[in-house]
């Protein structure tokens, strides 16, 4: 094993960058750094292990959120100083902030865009045993979290719109568009059933988990129903538009305005 590790060109720091990558989709999901044994421990291992220099220890990417990243192939550049892997990432989520990917954001003509839906809130994740750093991210982010909720969903509504073109085999929105409205129906009344399951549960032990639970099963009816829309080329906009429009209006004033 020493033979090829010392082939890798690692900096003065004893660090090389390694770049994590869909196996499948080429899709870059994060960036992070190996010394000489989280890259041995990688391939040893098959999955990924990083060097975290905050921390100033080896990290197993997935000890605390579960989303572990299982290595089909490493691969090291022509000047043999970064690394790239090939990986299968586990939960579907890559990022601290409950996303894919680490790159989310977009250079539009506005500035950085938010193009990628937040997947799972952080909480959920790691719970009290997140980072200090992953901490300090979501408080540097609190003051834009209500245009990312915003954002989120316009990504979400254009989202849906692409699916309907994608390979049913390789996109789970797409499978649901090719099995069709009852399908996805069913797929609402399922998220429903467990939403009310949970909401019950919580209500008998009140736990943390418990809590994380409802918010999780909430988000799957929130976004199959937004599958739905889709469907139906309806814009998730018209339900906010809807939602704003009842505002200062009593419940019985909300119905008698119905059409």
């Amino acid at each position: 094993m020493s033979n090829w590790l010392d082939e890798v060109k690692f900096d003065a720091n004893g660090l090389i960058p390694a770049i994590a990558q869909h196996h499948q989709t080429g899709r870059v999901l994060m960036v992070a750094w190996m010394n000489r044994e989280a890259l041995q421990l990688t391939a040893e291992k098959n999955q990924a292990v990083y060097y975290s220099r905050s921390r100033q220890k080896l990290w197993h990417k997935g000890e605390e959120s579960g989303h572990f990243q299982t290595v089909h192939e490493i691969r090291l550049d022509c000047d043999g100083d970064v690394i790239i892997l090939q990986v299968e990432q586990h939960g579907g989520i890559a990022c601290h902030t409950g996303r894919e990917s680490c790159f989310y954001r977009k250079l539009t003509p506005h500035g950085w865009e938010i193009v990628d839906a937040q997947l799972k809130d952080p909480d959920a994740i790691y719970g009290e045993k997140a980072h200090t750093e992953h901490r300090h991210t979501a408080l540097m982010n609190a003051s834009t979290a209500k245009s990312e909720q915003v954002d989120v969903l316009t990504h979400l509504g254009q989202l849906m719109q692409q699916r309907k073109a994608a390979d049913a085999d390789h996109s789970y929105v797409a499978s649901l568009y090719k099995k069709g409205i009852n399908k996805i129906l069913e797929k609402i009344g399922e998220e429903s059933t467990e939403t009310i399951l949970a909401a019950k549960d919580y209500a008998t032990l009140a736990s943390e988990e418990n809590k994380n639970d409802v918010i999780y099963e909430t988000a799957d009816i929130w976004f199959h129903s937004i599958v739905m829309l889709g469907y139906f080329d309806l814009d998730p906009q018209l339900v906010l538009d809807e939602l704003a429009r009842r505002q200062g209006l009593s419940g019985l004033q909300e119905k008698a305005s119905r059409t």
